[in-house]
């Protein structure tokens, strides 16, 4: 994360401009000064308490009015155990794409999307993908693998110390097994891998969770069997974290990659050459240039995966349905790969292997989001797979689309034409 001397050397330049080095210091100090009232309240959603959040912000009138609106005033219980310091609810703009024709294990049938987003252009060019991969009768979509970690870490006096934990931890599996699903009525231990780095002992416990994306679920769980270890264990860990970062929790890393965090989905199509040239403006040979490049710019920038842009409609599905968005972190990792088939065809196929995705609890709860989990006809129990593939089946839609315009020079124009739309055919500044 280092700086080159230009630019370093700029941007001190321009600090110094206005002020001097004094005054830079004086900024930068801590100041002791009493500070403004603290927001108190928490999870209180009662009109008082609200009242007095917004007297904390000061000539707040026109914001209140339209973060607590009338409708948020009326539904506003709805909201009590999914946030703190309530003060209401903000509105993104729903755009539907679709229908997207799905052939999978779990997905079935023809879906329109809910995605909330205010990025113009990007429905459509998800709708866009949609509509070509119907033409070819949908897309194939399987769900390869389910399972969500924790990773506790626990620090001993040395490797003498740790070694002899392992001995221990090796065979109680069941045990472990036993407090963690004494939690939950729906998540169920799978599997317990070790790493060791000197006297530190990572154990990574691998979860199903149901239908939940499950993150609180195997937290507590994961919290039991520390407890259990704790009481139990022969040999003390001087300290025990329950999360020591080795899950790759909301973030890419190369272990959920190779593996699973989640539920890992491949999805796939084939289309004709005259349909990626009648629908998507370009041909098959076209598509896979620009693949390969953009393949080896991934390499060269060090990416994690190969892919176009799967956080776009991952996020705007996330939000609009009430998953936890902070996962598309780690949910956008994946690939891409097209082919040249030998009829002259176009074959492409994209691998997720970290859908955090659920249908019951967390967000999924909310008004507006359930309401969008019901245009998929995906809320509540037994859907959480079948989400976990339209997920992946979206993304197949975008990558074509995107991948189509760039290899064929109008994707500058698509966003310049319906973002500058907005401006009455004014560029903007």
């Amino acid at each position: 994360m280092s700086t080159h001397h230009r630019h370093a050397n700029d941007f001190l330049h321009r600090v110094l401009r206005s002020r001097s080095i004094a005054q830079v210091e004086k900024e930068l100090s801590p100041k002791l000064h009493e500070g403004p009232a603290k927001v108190l309240g928490s999870s209180v959603l009662n009109d008082e308490a609200i009242r007095r959040r917004y007297e904390l912000i000061g000539d707040a009138d026109a914001i209140r009015s339209e973060i607590f609106d009338e409708w948020t005033q009326r539904r506003k219980d709805a909201y009590e155990h999914s946030i703190e310091n309530f003060i209401g609810t903000v509105k993104l703009p729903v755009g539907l794409a679709g229908p997207l024709r799905i052939n999978g294990l779990c997905a079935q049938g023809d879906y329109y999307i809910p995605l909330a987003t205010t990025e113009a252009a990007l429905v459509a060019s998800y709708s866009r993908g949609c509509q070509v991969i119907n033409e070819a009768g949908g897309c194939t979509a399987m769900l390869l693998n389910e399972g969500l970690s924790r990773a506790p870490g626990f620090v001993f006096a040395g490797l003498k110390e740790a070694g002899n934990f392992l001995i221990w931890v090796i065979n109680q599996l069941d045990e472990f097994r036993g407090a963690a699903e004494a939690t939950t009525r729906y998540g169920k231990l799978i599997d317990m891998s070790i790493s060791v780095e000197g006297n530190h002992v990572y154990l990574v416990f691998e979860f199903t969770t149901g239908d939940a994306a499950g993150q609180n679920m195997v937290t507590i769980a994961t919290q039991a069997i520390c407890d259990y270890i704790s009481k139990n264990s022969p040999v003390k860990p001087l300290t025990c974290f329950v999360e020591a970062n080795l899950s790759g929790d909301k973030k890419a890393s190369a272990a959920s990659f190779v593996s699973v965090r989640g539920k890992k989905v491949s999805a796939e199509v084939a289309l004709s050459g005259e349909l990626v040239h009648r629908k998507l403006h370009t041909t098959p040979a076209k598509m896979c240039d620009y693949w390969r490049m953009s393949a080896m710019g991934a390499i060269l920038s060090g990416t994690m995966g190969v892919q176009g842009h799967f956080a776009n409609g991952l996020a705007a599905l996330y939000i609009a349905c009430g998953q936890d968005a902070a996962c598309v972190a780690e949910s956008a990792v994946g690939t891409t790969r097209m082919e040249v088939t030998a009829d002259g065809g176009l074959y492409t196929a994209v691998t997720l292997p970290n859908l955090i995705v659920g249908t019951v609890g967390g967000g999924t709860i909310l008004p507006t989001q359930k309401a969008c989990l019901d245009i998929l006809k995906l809320s509540g129990p037994g859907k959480a797979q079948a989400l976990s593939e339209v997920c992946a089946s979206m993304a197949l839609a975008g990558e074509l689309s995107i991948i189509a315009a760039l290899s064929c020079g109008h994707f500058t124009r698509a966003h310049e034409r319906r973002t500058r739309a907005r401006h009455n055919g004014q560029p903007r500044s």
